[in-house]
């Protein structure tokens, strides 16, 4: 039986549980750390990306994460000059407003891991590339996502 009575509504809240669970191996526990978590991070990489590349990437988005990945979108303003590995942590963390200290670099190559593990193929590739080289690594390897890295 549906749980709120419409299949779209059901679907993305089944996909946006998925999601967050796979954020938390990185905050712990916390849905709430890891929904934030979750959209600091998809924020600042699509203040990052071309506006037509982020907008891209919204299409492949559950509608609930959708939701929280426009928030304050800006695209006459992007992209943003996030050029090193440090800037771009730094605007996660600004974004988050995380009530306590997590392995932000840690979670970040999560998320990222999620995006990859749950778009199309080849957008990985794309935002790869989109991004500065500096940046570049904080995309995880496919190896790394789910297991114990040590970032």
């Amino acid at each position: 039986m549906s749980a709120t009575g419409l299949e779209v509504f059901d679907r993305t809240l089944q996909t946006t549980n998925i999601w967050l669970d796979e954020v938390m191996e990185a905050v712990g526990p916390d849905r709430k750390l890891a929904w934030h978590v979750l959209g600091a991070v998809l924020r600042t990489l699509r203040d990052r990306l071309p506006p037509t590349l982020a907008a891209h990437l919204g299409e492949q988005l559950p509608l609930l994460v959708r939701g929280a990945y426009y928030e304050h979108f800006a695209p006459a303003h992007a992209p943003l000059r996030l050029d090193t590995e440090y800037e771009f942590l730094s605007h996660v963390e600004a974004e988050c407003g995380c009530a306590r200290p997590i392995n932000l670099r840690r979670a970040v190559r999560i998320v990222l891991g999620v995006v990859d593990e749950h778009t199309s193929p080849g957008m990985t590739d794309k935002l790869r590339r989109a991004l500065p080289h500096h940046v570049r690594p904080l995309w995880p390897e496919p190896e790394d996502v789910g297991g114990d890295a040590a970032d």
